[in-house]
């Protein structure tokens, strides 16, 4: 006996939903390929923003901690385990800021960026850029003179 088996037919809607799911997988594929060089590109560059800066890269992650910290509610266990040490770290860090603070304004004064000459070197671009569109005005008041 011969075996006559005829192959099956693909209905229309088999191939439909074989192209959606291709389709689809390709679509995923893309989206995953995407998403892996996205965080491959931002890892790079955090990498290289915390090796350039790092104490910007510790400012940031402790304000981001802040913030978590802030909006998680606290527990009575918590507070009575973490209590003292909260103090600690709260004196802490109010003492670095003020002496950060401290720091910063005397470099600042050291270099002389004051508020004062801040607002000198204003007065002074005010002053020149007022000149300079006097003399440009009188130029041009004069070249329609001789025109004439």
């Amino acid at each position: 006996m011969t075996d006559n088996k005829i192959p099956a037919k693909t209905s229309p809607i088999d191939a439909r939903i074989e192209g959606l799911r291709d389709r689809a997988s390709d679509a995923y594929d893309g989206a995953r390929a995407k998403a892996i060089d996205a965080y491959d590109s931002a890892r790079e560059k955090t990498g290289n923003g915390v090796a350039e800066a790092p104490f910007a890269a510790l400012g940031a992650g402790l304000a981001l901690g802040a913030i978590i910290a802030a909006l998680l509610p606290k527990t009575k266990v918590e507070d009575r385990l973490l209590g003292p040490v909260t103090d600690r770290v709260t004196t802490a860090g109010k003492a670095a800021v003020d002496a950060g603070k401290v720091a910063g304004r005397d470099k600042l004064n050291e270099l002389n960026i004051t508020r004062d000459a801040g607002k000198n070197v204003v007065q002074s671009l005010l002053d020149g850029l007022g000149a300079a569109a006097r003399s440009s005005g009188e130029a041009a008041l004069g070249a329609v003179r001789e025109q004439r």
